[in-house]
């Protein structure tokens, strides 16, 4: 700077002299602002998080960074949690602390960094948003009987009646189905697993008349796939398609396109474990249908359907209110 501009205060004491608390949030938001270039907003929600941890630490009598220990951090978390704090908001703030540690470390300011080993809290597993019977059937309403339409209504039933994954089903060949006596479908897993799976009465319906009126008028245009579900020019359907008509069918059901709770492919195979549960399905033959490698992995579905136990409790139990 020119003889006689302003100088601004360094933000970092010497080695070696205290580091108070202050300086140490000062000059990390400094950095973020400067060499990560964060938003604004971001920096305000981290002032915020940094704010609150060193009101908790000068409670604990604590003003100089080197002298926190790992003990205070885990308490500080802790507290946020105790306080109703969301455990994504609780999990940015301790980020915000160990970024802060972290820093300090990195720029030679603090010997050790306490804070590497306090982990955020992990995120609250989402439970899976399935549809009900009322809106999976306005969903599977397809009405148009062009060859594309009848693949569409076939793809759509066969995705709710199977549990297919979306690469499952559009990767399912010809040979995979069996519509006989016992329909059913041979379905190609993650891992190279593969497993049989029943196709019900309105799925095999909607395939009968796909592979008798829709098919092969989409196949002649084509070079021969074995693919059960074709695009327009006669190839493999691909998985973006197959995503589009799901999201075409949804608005036209008058179903959440966008959102959390957004209509994905996945959602009828939510959907699928859901409802054979509520219907009295045990978990573990779920699990065969799911191809789920763990009973673990299928349980989940278990929390909604008791959480659809409570709903129907509630409102129907004389001494439940």
């Amino acid at each position: 700077m020119g003889r006689g501009g302003a100088r601004h205060a360094d933000p970092f004491p010497r080695r070696g002299a205290q580091l108070t608390l202050d300086r140490a949030v000062t000059a990390y938001l400094d950095h973020l602002s400067v060499e990560r270039g964060l938003s604004g907003n971001t920096l305000a929600s981290y002032r915020r998080d940094l704010q609150r941890y060193a009101e908790a630490l000068a409670a604990a009598g604590i003003d100089d960074l080197a002298a926190v220990r790992a003990s205070e951090i885990t308490r500080h978390l802790a507290d946020l949690r105790s306080s109703g704090l969301a455990s994504s908001s609780a999990a940015r703030a301790i980020s915000a602390v160990r970024g802060l540690h972290r820093f300090a470390t990195r720029e030679g300011l603090v010997g050790t960094d306490v804070a590497a080993g306090v982990k955020p809290p992990a995120p609250p597993k989402r439970l899976p948003k399935a549809l009900d019977v009322d809106q999976v059937t306005r969903l599977l309403a397809v009405a148009d009987d062009t060859p594309l339409g009848l693949r569409d209504k076939a793809l759509l039933e066969f995705l709710y009646g199977t549990g297919a994954r979306i690469s499952e089903a559009v990767g399912a060949a010809i040979d995979d189905l069996d519509l006989a006596v016992d329909p059913s479908a041979t379905l190609h897993g993650k891992g190279g697993r593969t497993r049989l799976v029943p196709v019900g009465d309105y799925a095999k319906a909607a395939l009968d008349a796909y592979l008798v009126r829709g098919r092969p008028a989409l196949a002649e245009k084509g070079r021969g796939t074995p693919a059960v579900f074709l695009n327009a020019r006669g190839g493999r359907l691909s998985r973006q398609s197959a995503w589009t008509i799901l999201h075409r069918a949804a608005r036209a059901a008058d179903l959440p396109v966008d959102g959390p709770h957004a209509v994905s492919p996945h959602t009828l195979r939510h959907s699928y474990a859901t409802h054979l549960l509520d219907g009295g399905a045990d978990v573990r033959v779920v699990q065969e249908l799911l191809g789920h490698a763990s009973v673990t992995t299928t349980q989940v579905y278990t929390l909604v359907t008791v959480d659809r136990l409570r709903e129907v409790y509630a409102t129907a139990h004389p001494r439940a209110r």
